[in-house]
């Protein structure tokens, strides 16, 4: 397990979760991805490591003071060996992967 910090998109809290470092993020949205099943820092760690990504509540775990409001971490997903893409693809916010 890794220690990875994320930043609220709201407000720029920032929050620390302990996770698999194999585990690769797509981004981080305001919003759910649509169809995309969300753990919660409360599930066990196999449930978040087999989910499609993570929901925060801000204020809840962070190092500085959060605002309350929820923000999505998006893990990359892949179906029959072929990385799926945010569905719709602008929805898919700032990515981690760099490319275009």
């Amino acid at each position: 397990m890794v220690s990875v910090s994320y930043t609220c998109p709201h407000c720029g809290a920032v929050i620390d979760v302990e996770r698999p470092p194999e585990i690769a993020d797509r981004s981080v949205t305001l919003t759910a991805q649509p169809g995309w099943e969300y753990a919660t820092l409360d599930d066990p760690p196999e449930a978040r490591e087999a989910a499609d990504g993570i929901v925060f509540e801000c204020g809840e775990r962070e190092r500085t003071e959060g605002c309350g409001r929820p923000f999505y971490l998006n893990f990359v997903r892949f179906e029959s060996g072929v990385e799926l893409e945010p569905d719709p693809a602008e929805f898919g916010g700032p990515r981690f992967d760099f490319r275009p």
